[in-house]
């Protein structure tokens, strides 16, 4: 064994736990003193006299003093609450895998469906390179949506942008739950961002159906 390299790793440990305490709550926005951070680190925010915790991401530093944006309610945090810093930047928090297949998760990646925990492989992070656009391919062959208005009239390519436009109730969530049936891909990543709470399971049931569901990621953050 390379004793010296371990006594090396030994000398350089960080064998301390740095925490910070909030001093200031305006609307969403969390100040906190310490502890060290980078744009982008996750911190967890423990609510006052509990183990439980939030999550918040770093977004600025004024005056030795960092910036948090809480990713979720911030009831029963108060100043002096803990703050630690994971040293991670923002994952798709709970892990990913052909297990989400199926699966309902809230914005964090939690599941809200009832079915249990999910068992994943691995971890994904939320922001991606930025890509050359003298490296992307052209956009050439057809995806079929298995919806005739959409096939026949609009014809939609592979790893084209679209999006459906329209007043409330005139067939949107009905349109997306018959191409998340019916068109000819592995996997949906279906998100239902704003989307009334009310309306999900409506929407699940009646215009996704088990079919759609079986092939589909659904993220719902209402």
């Amino acid at each position: 064994m390379d004793f010296a390299a371990i006594r090396e790793q030994v000398r350089d440990a960080d064998i301390y736990r740095h925490q910070g305490k909030i001093e200031k709550i305006v609307g969403m926005t969390v100040e906190a003193t310490g502890p060290e951070c980078n744009i982008g680190d996750v911190c967890r925010i423990f609510r006052k006299g509990s183990e439980e915790f939030i999550y918040g991401e770093v977004v600025g530093f004024k005056e030795g003093k960092i910036t948090l944006m809480p990713y979720t309610d911030i009831e029963g945090v108060g100043p002096g609450s803990i703050v630690d810093n994971t040293g991670r930047q923002l994952e798709v928090n709970l892990g990913v895998g052909e297990s989400l297949i199926g699966r309902v998760i809230n914005a964090i990646g939690e599941p809200i469906d009832g079915k249990g925990p999910i068992e994943t492989t691995g971890r994904y992070p939320i922001a991606g390179g930025a890509v050359n656009p003298l490296t992307r391919p052209r956009i050439e062959d057809i995806i079929p949506f298995g919806v005739k208005a959409i096939d026949g009239l609009l014809t939609i390519g592979r790893g084209q942008r679209m999006g459906i436009f329209a007043g409330s109730g005139v067939g949107k969530s009905t349109l997306l739950g018959m191409i998340a049936r019916e068109v000819q891909a592995d996997i949906n990543v279906i998100a239902l961002v704003g989307e009334r709470g009310r309306e999900v399971l409506e929407f699940i049931e009646r215009d996704l159906g088990p079919r759609g569901l079986a092939r589909s990621v659904l993220v719902v953050a209402t």
